[in-house]
């Protein structure tokens, strides 16, 4: 078992480490997450994701909980992958010569049987269960390490409107103030009316926020799988860059538009703090990584990254004088609203319109959308196009260099991509562009060579 650490000296100092599921997958993979602590006296608030998969065919521990809760709310055996479970946690426990999860499991396993019999006092909602995974690799973890368990349910709280309540920064900080090593599970917290209430996706990379904002570290430490944010999606870009460092607006423009090492509400928490935030390799450790910071120097190069997602689709809507008809775009997005689709972007001309949108919110409204929008606005032409893909453009240095849009369309044009919509804001930190589907790929490649290909 690692030693304590020790005594910790400069609260300015400090780092927050949050490990992902595949950093805490086996035994194995927990030494690896021991020895990345105990190499840095300064990380002394380690939050912890529940076990990830071991291999392609694995099966992560939230879904095998959540299988659990659906079998016995529908009073259906769930007592295979209940053993899949509490296997994978007593062998994690064995390989590590800690002491086994058994009184939580034992609490797990009460209330499923509760659930099954459709008992309305039960704890186990959908929440809870989901949580587990996270509460007990948390207790496991910090027995492994020698470490203070802090629950997250008893401090970390969410408002009437379910986002996260500010005190759950003085929760946190006044159960971590003395000196030693602590562990936190991520993932989930409590509502006003005491029940567990996980946070959306990327969950555990939140609470790893809030804990850094919370104790106000130096650093937020993302130990992953992989090695920082690339410049492009390697599934379409061979080998791309890596990102040494980006700004928190960059990357939620990157996150937004389909970059997936971080979600993007993650950085919110961090960035109002002014805490950068360190994407880090479990597996690979001594690798730099990506930094994520409030500003930096962005007069040495054009851009950071380029990400994109397929499915939109462009409602266009032409009419003579629109732009001298009061409240023509509010009707528009009114009647996206009542049939409840948001949207992505809303380039226009003197007499036109182009609303995008997504196409998991467009499907199955389009008919009724489009039939309001002709009523609504009397349109002298109203078209659907798609399938659409959205390609951002991103870099705070853009601001800086006389010619990039140019350069980027000159490299489509090279291409043959037909450029079907424009959006550029006038912080100019972006530049997104929409084109067929079939030639998203082929754009990609286009402006990554662009730009980094000299």
């Amino acid at each position: 078992m690692p030693s304590q650490q020790p005594a910790y000296h400069s609260l300015s100092d400090a780092i927050v480490c949050k490990f992902g599921g595949t950093s805490l997958a086996d035994a194995t993979q927990i030494r690896k997450v021991a020895a990345i602590v105990k190499a840095d006296a300064r990380r002394r608030y380690v939050v912890v994701s529940a076990p990830g998969k071991r291999h392609s065919s694995d099966q992560k521990i939230t879904d095998l909980l959540l299988t659990c809760w659906h079998l016995a709310a529908q009073k259906l055996d769930y007592r295979e992958p209940l053993r899949l479970i509490r296997d994978r946690y007593d062998q994690i426990a064995r390989d590590l010569h800690v002491s086994p999860v058994a009184a939580p499991l034992a609490e797990m396993e009460r209330e499923l049987s509760r659930l099954a019999a459709y008992d309305p006092n039960t704890l186990a909602t959908r929440d809870w269960m989901a949580a587990r995974g996270e509460y007990f690799h948390a207790c496991l973890i910090a027995d492994f390490l020698d470490a203070t368990f802090v629950p997250s349910g008893e401090c970390i709280r969410f408002d009437a409107e379910g986002h996260l309540d500010v005190v759950s920064y003085a929760n946190l900080a006044e159960r971590m103030t003395g000196d030693g090593l602590y562990v936190i599970p991520g993932f989930y917290g409590r509502d006003q009316q005491g029940r567990i209430k996980t946070f959306p996706r990327g969950g555990s990379d939140i609470t790893g926020a809030v804990v850094a904002r919370a104790v106000g570290a130096a650093v937020y430490e993302n130990w992953t799988d992989v090695s920082g944010l690339l410049m492009a999606d390697p599934r379409v870009v061979k080998n791309p860059r890596p990102i040494g460092e980006v700004t928190y607006r960059e990357l939620r423009e990157l996150a937004y538009m389909g970059a997936s090492v971080l979600h993007e509400e993650t950085i919110f928490p961090a960035s109002e703090a002014g805490i950068p935030i360190q994407i880090k390799n479990t597996n690979a450790p001594n690798d730099p990584g990506t930094r994520i910071v409030a500003t930096r120097d962005a007069t040495d190069g054009d851009i950071v990254g380029i990400a994109g997602r397929t499915g939109f689709t462009t409602i266009y809507i032409e009419k003579a004088l629109m732009n001298q008809e009061r409240g023509f775009g509010r009707k528009v997005l009114e009647v996206l609203e009542s049939h409840g689709v948001s949207y992505e972007h809303v380039p226009s001309g003197i007499d036109s319109m182009s609303v995008i949108v997504a196409d998991e919110q467009f499907q199955g409204r389009e008919t009724g959308v489009l039939r309001d929008l002709k009523r609504v606005l009397e349109p002298d032409r109203i078209e659907t196009y798609a399938p659409l893909a959205l390609i951002a453009t991103v870099g705070e240095g853009m601001a800086y260099r006389v010619g990039v849009a140019g350069r980027l369309f000159a490299a489509l044009r090279e291409a043959g991509v037909n450029v079907r919509m424009i959006s550029q804001g006038a912080s100019e930190i972006n530049i997104i562009v929409g084109v067929a589907t079939d030639e998203y790929e082929c754009a990609v490649e286009a402006i990554y060579e662009a730009f980094m290909g000299e």
